[in-house]
């Protein structure tokens, strides 16, 4: 199947050609077609199955078919749960509306709002924004979302994971009741179903791979090691495979700093990114890491969520994550657009519980090797590490009072459902999507 046949307009074919795209991916041939014919679509797809065009071609198709001349209102809205995917999603906007009469911008939080108030004072097709400064900016009257057309909720499941669902809940009220509807996500949970039932249409479903499977293209590892000796190991691996380009995942933002700054000192350029850390800041980390300046990017998950790095080779997990399905977004960064990548997993006595559940998921043993010097501890704890901070910490922790924990009380463990009944268990709104 080519461009050509999916129907997409000459506008659009001649500025995906000059991207050098030939072929759709599976899911933009499964998505385009039912979107251009107006129906509300439910995908599931992983970052890097090319889903972005899988909406965006589409989108603006139906826009440029019924452009509106002379004042601009917001006709399309793609909410995404980062900054980083934010901007990633609007470069491609731009690309592929090239030589189309549409406007685009893209807001969210950590810089200045005037910019992008002005903007929008401008006049926009697309809008492309995270909920928060969304929301902020509505709030101030700044913008107006009464005449969306069309409603991407992009990486839904991330969304839903970073505690979003009352702003999406708002967002949804602000726009007209008749609209097409979009929801894109790399699982189909309950949860997600359960949102798409109350924001999609009849809709069409589509999958582009099945859930929770791994990128053939990617050689998987596991090292066993002892928990202290695991910057050692990392610093090691690195140097002897002079690897000039490793993106890390830690559980914390502590931990994310911490290594980043052991790195540094062991002569190896390395950079933090994550939720805390300004916007300046983390678009210098990630521009570095693409430019080659920096070696190792170290992330969490959240702010990796949606990162658009071309041929990265490879994705070391300093940590396992604690969410099974988390273990295969991470390691999707690597192995994309056919190229082949490596992802190798540091795992201490107390990750054997998350190794066992990810192999579990994904239906394979993943290989195991003990590197001389780094061997693991054999007298550590198998007990699995408390979950870290932020939206891996989905259960509450129990009290350390002896009395039960059933009124959401102001004990830290019970701090995630303070002020809610035991039936709403929301996780805590993160500050990535302001």
């Amino acid at each position: 199947m080519s461009f050509q046949s999916l129907g997409l307009s000459e506008a659009l074919l001649k500025a995906i050609s000059k991207k050098g795209y030939t072929k759709p991916s599976p899911i933009q041939e499964k998505a385009i077609p039912p979107v251009l014919e107006g129906y509300d679509v439910l995908a599931s797809a992983q970052t890097g199955t090319g889903k972005t065009a899988g909406f965006t071609l589409p989108l603006l198709h139906l826009l440029s078919e019924n452009p509106k001349e002379k004042y601009k209102p917001i006709r399309a809205l793609i909410l995404t749960p980062t900054r980083e995917l934010a901007a990633q999603v609007y470069a491609n906007v731009r690309e592929y509306s090239e030589f189309l009469n549409l406007r685009s911008a893209v807001i969210f939080g950590g810089v200045n709002q005037k910019p992008q108030a002005a903007t929008i004072r401008q006049g926009v097709d697309i809008l492309v924004a995270t909920p928060g400064r969304l929301l902020d900016l509505q709030n101030q009257g700044l913008l107006s979302l009464k005449r969306v057309e069309i409603f991407v909720l992009d990486e839904a499941d991330r969304m839903l994971d970073m505690g979003f669902l009352r702003d999406i809940e708002k967002v949804i009220k602000s726009m007209p009741e008749k609209r097409q509807n979009l929801m894109f996500s790399a699982t189909f949970s309950k949860e997600i179903k359960k949102l798409a039932h109350g924001i999609l249409n009849q809709p069409v479903q589509v999958e582009a791979t099945p859930e929770n499977t791994t990128v053939e293209a990617i050689s998987q590892k596991v090292y066993r090691v002892a928990k202290g000796l695991k910057t050692g190991l990392i610093i090691k691996l690195i140097n002897d495979g002079n690897w000039k380009q490793v993106l890390v995942f830690t559980r914390t933002k502590h931990g994310a700093n911490k290594l980043s700054e052991k790195m540094d000192k062991a002569g190896i350029t390395a950079a933090a990114i994550h939720g805390n850390k300004s916007q300046g800041a983390r678009t210098k980390a990630l521009s570095g890491f693409k430019s080659g300046r920096v070696r190792v990017l170290v992330a969490t998950d959240i702010a990796a969520r949606g990162l658009d790095i071309p041929l990265l080779p490879h994705v070391i997990n300093f940590e396992l994550p604690n969410v099974s399905e988390d273990y295969v977004h991470r390691i999707g960064r690597t192995g994309r657009a056919g190229a082949k990548g490596e992802a190798i997993s540091l795992v201490s006595a107390d990750e054997t519980t998350f190794l066992r559940d990810i192999e579990k998921l994904i239906e394979l043993k993943l290989p195991v090797e003990i590197v001389e010097g780094f061997e693991p501890d054999p007298n550590a704890s198998t007990v699995p590490v408390k979950p870290g901070q932020g939206r891996q910490n989905r259960r509450p922790q129990k009290s350390k009072s002896n009395k039960p924990n059933n009124s959401g009380g102001s004990g830290e463990g019970s701090r995630r459902n303070s002020g809610r009944n035991n039936k709403s268990r929301r996780p805590r709104r993160s500050n990535e999507g302001r």
